[in-house]
């Protein structure tokens, strides 16, 4: 900041790891390219405030998974010559943040006007839901419906329902019969209005909101990294997790195979993620999380992973998945378990790369993950739940940052093990703490290094199914915590 760099903006893209950029009081000029942030997952916070840049909000920008998270603190871009829509994205920033600026529109400023241009760009939009275009069919099931078969090859039907038990059953088609459904005249009419919103751009591809005009709204999530799956194997997976029926796991209404890319449909869970809760900047007054709610959350999501285990006993992460923006809540804030089961058909290098089974320490020091791993996850899980700290280093991919996050799994008690170690929102609960602690050891057994010592699963839903929203004196799962056992989850077994 207050330099006089000049001319164009310098390539930041292979600077992954920053998290705060100042360019703020310099004489920067020109587009700032649209992939000029592209790579930069772990970016909070920009300052590009008093240069002289021109053009358009880069795209770039709006697809960073901090902003998508909405854990975006701070983006400025006052007094320069942007101009063009503001990105859904970025509309819940101040609007002084785009002061100065040559012709912004859209939230938080005034609304952009009808254009071509506007036109052209929904039919983009419409075109990205193209590809989805048939598995969207699925809808109109769902109000007891049924596609008519034609007589042409293009006429194959792309069914998706869900039975008396909540199973899905779905059929894909190829990208032929994708792009020209041969739907009843209403039915294409309904699909053709189809809105698609982009929701956010996630390791594994980009997410859609789709509404239907005759049905509720769906999610659409585009899989790139699957491409070295057979398509009789991804069907015969797909299925399976269709066949899938519990409250705390969030059913697949349907998929959608080509080679190049997959499609996975779900229905919309209106109350966002644990990690949006859990994190995200709240608006004045709004409440954050409290003890009972959170307590709520936790058995759900060892339930629906104790469901995901009896029903997957041959594989070894039945879960593999397993973290805070992968638990939606509804609106009684009831979890569903997400992006579960997917590790036999994500390919590997991305699989290693990203998912959070591959963070755990059997897998930093020995290669390899088990069952037990999922529980690993569980207890990262519990232990976010509890002090409200977000573990940055599912940020960075890789193996090198898996020591760092191990860490902080047994600091964050070492250096906090009183009271400070509780999230905030918590602290209006009373007659609770003992049971907040005996969360916390359970949360601490489950992340044992040492695979042999962790917990199993079994164990872990026992011990947090016996948790109360108040402290009993007459528990026979003991309240007594000393500092010691809080240090080491060894001390615990």
């Amino acid at each position: 900041m207050n330099n006089s760099f000049e001319g164009p903006m310098p390539n930041m893209a292979k600077l992954g790891s920053l998290n705060t950029l100042y360019l703020s009081h310099n004489r920067f000029s020109d587009e700032i390219k649209d992939d000029a942030f592209d790579g930069m997952k772990s970016l909070k916070k920009v300052y590009l405030a008093r240069n002289k840049f021109m053009g358009k909000i880069p795209k770039s920008l709006a697809a960073l998974p901090k902003l998508m998270e909405l854990n975006l603190e701070v983006f400025y871009l006052a007094d320069k010559q942007l101009e063009g829509r503001i990105p859904k994205s970025l509309s819940q920033m101040n609007s002084s943040s785009f002061v100065g600026n040559k012709d912004p529109c859209g939230l938080p400023l005034d609304p952009c006007k009808s254009s071509r241009k506007n036109y052209i760009v929904i039919i983009i939009i419409l075109a990205i839901a193209v590809v989805a275009l048939a598995a969207m069919g699925v809808f109109l099931y769902k109000r007891g419906r049924r596609l008519q078969k034609t007589k042409s090859k293009m006429a194959q039907e792309i069914k998706a329902y869900k039975n008396s038990g909540g199973a899905a059953e779905a059929y894909d088609v190829d990208r032929k019969e994708a792009q020209s459904p041969d739907l009843p005249g209403e039915y294409e009419k309904d699909l053709l209005r189809a809105s698609a919103e982009v929701l956010g751009s996630e390791s594994f591809g980009s997410s859609y909101k789709a509404v239907l005009l005759s049905g509720p709204a769906m999610v659409v999530k585009r899989f790139r990294q699957m491409n070295k799956v057979g398509k009789g194997e991804f069907h015969d997976h797909m299925r399976r997790l269709g066949s899938l029926s519990h409250p705390n796991v969030l059913p697949l209404v349907a998929f959608y195979y080509t080679k190049e890319e997959k499609l996975l449909i779900s229905d919309l869970v209106q109350n966002g993620s644990l990690a949006c809760h859990l994190h995200a900047r709240r608006a004045p007054g709004q409440p954050g999380l409290d003890w009972p709610t959170r307590l709520k959350i936790i058995k759900g999501v060892a339930r629906g992973l104790a469901y995901l285990h009896r029903e997957f006993p041959n594989l070894i992460l039945p879960h593999g998945h397993l973290e805070s923006s992968n638990v939606l809540l509804d609106h009684t804030f009831m979890p569903l378990l997400s992006d579960f089961a997917l590790v036999p058909v994500v390919n590997k290098e991305h699989a290693q790369q990203y998912m959070a089974a591959y963070k755990s320490p059997e897998f930093t020091q020995r290669d390899r993950t088990a069952q037990k791993t999922d529980v690993w996850c569980l207890g990262i899980l519990i232990l976010e739940l509890l002090t409200g700290k977000f573990p940055v280093n599912y940020l960075k991919h890789g193996n090198g940052a898996n020591a760092d996050l191990a860490s902080w799994v047994n600091s964050v008690v070492r250096e906090e093990w009183t009271g400070e170690v509780f999230d905030i929102d918590m602290k209006g609960a009373k007659n609770s703490e003992e049971e907040m602690l005996k969360l916390l050891k359970i949360g601490m057994c489950c992340c044992e290094w040492d695979v042999d010592r962790r917990w199993e699963l079994r164990e872990a839903l026992e011990k947090i199914e016996d948790l109360k929203e108040r402290d009993n004196e007459d528990d026979n799962y003991s309240s007594n915590v000393s500092e010691g056992d809080m240090y080491s989850s060894r001390g615990m077994t």
